[in-house]
């Protein structure tokens, strides 16, 4: 596998979670930069050694509402 996406997304009770997509992986962290860490040892643990994809891509969706 070459690249494997994060849909990534602010927990309503603070910090955030990251869903693969493509792949049976969840995790959560308190900052993006833990979140980053943490992707990156679910994905070690859930892949094979040489079959892990080469690169992680994080799609950080932010939820925001408006007054009409």
């Amino acid at each position: 596998m070459f690249e494997l996406a994060f849909e990534v997304r602010e927990a309503p009770e603070g910090g955030f979670t990251a869903r693969a997509m493509g792949a049976s992986i969840f995790t959560e962290a308190d900052s993006l930069e833990e979140l980053r860490e943490a992707i990156r040892d679910a994905v070690r643990c859930h892949f094979d050694p040489g079959n892990e994809p080469r690169s992680l891509r994080l799609l950080i969706l932010r939820e925001e509402t408006i007054a009409a």
